[in-house]
């Protein structure tokens, strides 16, 4: 497999609506660094997973080569709209449908005028630079009954359908998920309780000493009691596409969303 570079983002729209907030400026900061290592790696496409790109019945893929339109999160409305214009590698997202078919994952793609592509795609790719003509995306969708264990198994598949190119992976979802429910100073942000703060650190100091074990036996307890965004499927999708291995981490940056935790995070292959 060939695998260039390897990030975990946040799928928030505050990082790029609200960048004045102090962490959330923190993070787009990040995630355009991100974007920068990501760029460098020379990749000729982008495989990318969002937590937000809810699927039921089937595994979807996007396959509309160019979305374009303007959209606005069902939760941050007030702070604005964010542009779409994104772009897809057809033939290689038939690739990986066509492999999941064989695999007897029922798989089909998305191709529609204004099919509403989810923020946290939206924000990824717009803050690290992707998803435009010359470095298009690969993007599958969270489908709701894969646990994570099927999450890895259909990143590496797509991995492997993919070796013959140069692939950046790109997992997008939050950690800690337990926000604030009422109104807070935006400026005195913070993550909603010491617990989380601790659960979300200790993940990531095992993702920087890359220690896949214990990250595999701590991860179910995480997801209980810190409720990580759908289970932390956005490095389960990572992990699946390095072949469940990763020499170390860096961890560009760790703040609060409105209460919840979020990071950025290059894995190096």
């Amino acid at each position: 497999m060939t695998i260039v570079s390897a990030f975990l983002v946040p799928g928030s729209p505050l990082p790029q609506l609200r960048p004045d907030i102090a962490p959330w400026g923190r993070l787009n900061e990040a995630m355009v660094k991100a974007g920068k290592a990501l760029a460098n790696s020379k990749p000729d496409c982008v495989l990318m997973f969002s937590t937000q790109w809810f699927a039921v019945l089937d595994q979807l893929w996007l396959t509309r080569s160019h979305s374009t339109g303007l959209h606005v999160d069902e939760n941050w409305h007030e702070f604005g709209e964010q542009p779409v214009d994104i772009y897809s590698d057809v033939t290689l997202v038939q690739r990986c449908i066509d492999a999941c078919n064989a695999a007897s994952i029922k798989t089909r793609g998305a191709d529609y005028d204004q099919f509403p592509i989810d923020t946290g795609t939206i924000t990824a790719t717009t803050l690290m630079g992707c998803g435009t003509a010359n470095l298009p995306l690969v993007l599958a969708a969270n489908n709701l009954y894969n646990n994570p264990k099927k999450i890895e198994e259909l990143a590496a598949l797509a991995a492997n359908e993919l070796k013959d190119k140069r692939v950046a992976v790109v997992g997008v979802g939050g950690l800690s998920n337990n926000v604030f429910h009422e109104n807070i100073d935006l400026k005195k942000d913070r993550i909603s309780s010491e617990s989380d703060d601790k659960w979300n650190r200790k993940i990531l100091s095992l993702m920087e000493s890359a220690d896949i074990d214990a990250l595999r036996s701590t991860l179910p307890q995480y997801a209980a009691e810190a409720r990580p965004e759908m289970g932390l499927k956005s490095f389960h999708w990572v992990l699946g596409a390095m072949n469940g291995s990763f020499k170390k981490a860096e961890v560009y940056a760790y703040e609060p969303l409105y209460g919840s935790g979020a990071a950025v995070v290059e894995f190096k292959a």
